[in-house]
C-alpha cells in the first residue's frame, strides 16, 4: 500500500460524511483487472471496498468509459429486489465507494451438493434481477451514447463499437473482423423479440459470485463487479453464467431460476440471440488483452481456451441465420 492509496482513502471517507481519523487499514484486493480495488477496514470493523478507474488517458475498450457508473446503477438496482450484493455508500467522479459483502470467491473447494444447492440459489436471484426494467437500452454509463429505444438499436451499437475495438487495436482474432461483423448481422433480427430492457449483469463467473460460510452452510454472500451491467435481454446473464460452457447443461441454475419465475426459453430465436451474446464476450476477452497488455501466458490461455468458442459461437449464429433466412 502506498501513501497514496491511505490519502486517498482518508478524502473518499470524508468526502462520503466519514471520519477520516476512522480508517484502521487500507489494502488492495485481488481479481479486479481493470480498476483499482482496495478494502478499507475502519475502526469498528466496518469493511467498505474503494474502486478507482485508471487514468482516463489508459488504453481501454470503447465501451469501459464510466464503468463505475454502471457499477453503482446495478447496485442499486439489485438492492431493489432484495439481491445481496454491495451497497452504494458514496460516489465521487473518479471513485465508488460501496459496502463489503461476506464471503470469498466461489473456488473449487465445495461438494457436489453444496455446488448445485449454490447453483439452485444463484438461479433465483437472477431471475429477481431480471425483474429490473430499465428506462431505455444499453449501457448505463453512456459510453456508447444515450440509452436506445429498442434492443437491436442498443445491442448492434455494442457489437460495432467492440469490432471497431479489434481493428483499432489490431487484436488476433480466429477469424477476420469483417467476416465476424456479417455473421452477426445476418442474426440482427432475431433481437426484435426483445420488448423490456432489463437487468443484465453480464459478468457472473464464479469470481464475481461471493460464497459465505459463515453459519456453516454456503450462501451467496454476494453478486460483486456489476461494472458491466447494462439494460437488455435477460438470456445476455446466461453467458458469463456459464463462462465457456453451456447454460442449458445447468439443470441446478436453471431449476431455480425458473422457480424464481425466470423465463428460460430456448427456441429457435432465443438460441439465436444466446449465440450472438456469447460471440460477443468472447471477442471481448480476445481484444482486451491488448489494452491491457497482459502477459504472453495469459495470451496464450485466451486464444486457446477463448478462440475455439468464439469461433462454435459465430458458427452457431451463421448456422441458426441461414436456418431462419430458409425458414
Amino acid at each position: 500500500m502506498t501513501e497514496d492509496s491511505w490519502e486517498r482513502a482518508r478524502r473518499v471517507l470524508a468526502a462520503a460524511g466519514l471520519s477520516p481519523d476512522r480508517l484502521a487499514r487500507c489494502r488492495p484486493l485481488d481479481g479486479g483487472t481493470y480498476n483499482t480495488v482496495e478494502e478499507l477496514l475502519l475502526t469498528d470493523g466496518t469493511r467498505h471496498v474503494l474502486k478507482v478507474p485508471p487514468p482516463e488517458t489508459a488504453p481501454g475498450l470503447r465501451h469501459e468509459r464510466e464503468l463505475l457508473v454502471s457499477e453503482a446503477e446495478f447496485y442499486r438496482s439489485a438492492a431493489t429486489v432484495d439481491v445481496p450484493a454491495p451497497r452504494v455508500v458514496a460516489m465521487g467522479g473518479r471513485h465508488l465507494l460501496m459496502t463489503a459483502c461476506p464471503g470469498q470467491s466461489w473456488n473449487g473447494t465445495l461438494t457436489p451438493d453444496e455446488q448445485n444447492a449454490l447453483r439452485a440459489e444463484l438461479g433465483g436471484l437472477v431471475a429477481r434481477l431480471h425483474q429490473v426494467t430499465g428506462p431505455g437500452f444499453g449501457y448505463p454509463s453512456g459510453a456508447l451514447g444515450p440509452l436506445a429505444p429498442d434492443w437491436r438499436t442498443a445491442f448492434t451499437t455494442m457489437y460495432d463499437a467492440v469490432l471497431d475495438d479489434a481493428r483499432r487495436y489490431r487484436a488476433w482474432l480466429p477469424r477476420p473482423v469483417e467476416e465476424v461483423a456479417s455473421t452477426a448481422k445476418a442474426a440482427y433480427d432475431s433481437l426484435d423479440e426483445v420488448t423490456t430492457p432489463r437487468l443484465v449483469h453480464f459478468d457472473l463467473w464464479r469470481g464475481n459470485i461471493l460464497v459465505d460460510r459463515s453459519d456453516g452452510t454456503p450462501r451467496i454472500g454476494g453478486l460483486i463487479d456489476g461494472e458491466r451491467m447494462f439494460w437488455g435481454d435477460p438470456l445476455g446473464d446466461f453467458v458469463s453464467l456459464a463462462l465457456l460452457g453451456d447454460i442449458e447443461q445447468d439443470t441446478a441454475f436453471l431449476t431455480g431460476y425458473q422457480n424464481a419465475g425466470g423465463s428460460a426459453d430456448f427456441g429457435a430465436a432465443a438460441r439465436q440471440r444466446l449465440a450472438l451474446y456469447r460471440s460477443y464476450l468472447y471477442l471481448i476477452m480476445l481484444i482486451e488483452t491488448v489494452p491491457r497488455a497482459v502477459d504472453d501466458d495469459q495470451v496464450a490461455w485466451v486464444r486457446e481456451a477463448v478462440a475455439p468458442q468464439l469461433v462454435a459461437a459465430l458458427d452457431d449464429v451463421g448456422r441458426r441465420g441461414a436456418g431462419r433466412s430458409n425458414g
